[in-house]
């Protein structure tokens, strides 16, 4: 059984001690990806799969409506800053994107009669808003399949040049070796070398 949209905002916004658009924003855009994969409510034992194309209070709205968290490894994120997301129906292998309409804070006004402050408006009009006029919905074929997102567990492995432990299957193979993305050139930061004498890194010109 759905919950209900006042329920699912008042869950995320409890998350944060406040409610914004963004918050908002996700609730109802997950609640619509999960009937674009033709789901009631929240399916259970890992059957979606939430790919959320921006963080932050947005993403909390997609976890409160489709219950897929990152700890459960159901929500994943693939940082585009846009406020959209792909569902994955994770036995048959369907996928759904959900982004809002492109002129969806035009249309905001239309349902916040005399509110001029964008945010309010904004926060009004989420929350009433007809689907059809605030996203977009249409099919995807991920580039990775879903298995690979999904991984196996107790899978794991050592790089042969830091010595870290992989796990879930994020092992590269470059020229024989087994390494980790960092040490095989795809890292997002930079290696540094211990202090003399202490665990305080300094990074290397």
């Amino acid at each position: 059984m759905m919950t209900s949209l006042a329920e699912l905002l008042e869950r995320t916004a409890a998350q944060h001690s406040h409610l914004c658009p963004r918050q908002i924003l996700g609730v109802r855009l997950g609640l619509l990806g999960l009937r674009a994969l033709g789901f009631a409510g929240a399916p259970e034992n890992k059957r979606l799969l939430v790919i959320t194309e921006s963080d932050g209070c947005f993403a909390d709205g997609l976890s409160a409506a489709t219950g897929c968290t990152v700890g459960h490894r159901t929500l994943r994120v693939e940082d585009y800053g846009k406020t959209a997301a792909v569902f994955v129906d994770t036995a048959t292998g369907q996928a759904m994107r959900v982004a809002p309409a492109a002129d969806i804070r035009e249309k905001a006004y239309a349902y916040a009669p005399g509110e001029p402050r964008h945010y309010l408006a904004q926060m009004q009009a989420y929350q009433v808003m007809p689907d059809e006029e605030m996203f977009i919905v249409r099919p995807v074929a991920l580039t990775t399949p879903v298995a690979e997102l999904i991984s196996r567990p107790g899978v794991r492995v050592n790089c042969e040049l830091c010595g870290e432990e992989i796990i879930n299957e994020r092992e590269v193979r470059l020229n024989g070796l087994t390494l980790c993305r960092a040490c095989a050139g795809d890292a997002y930061y930079q290696a540094c070398a211990p202090v003399d004498g202490f665990r305080i890194p300094v990074c290397l010109e």
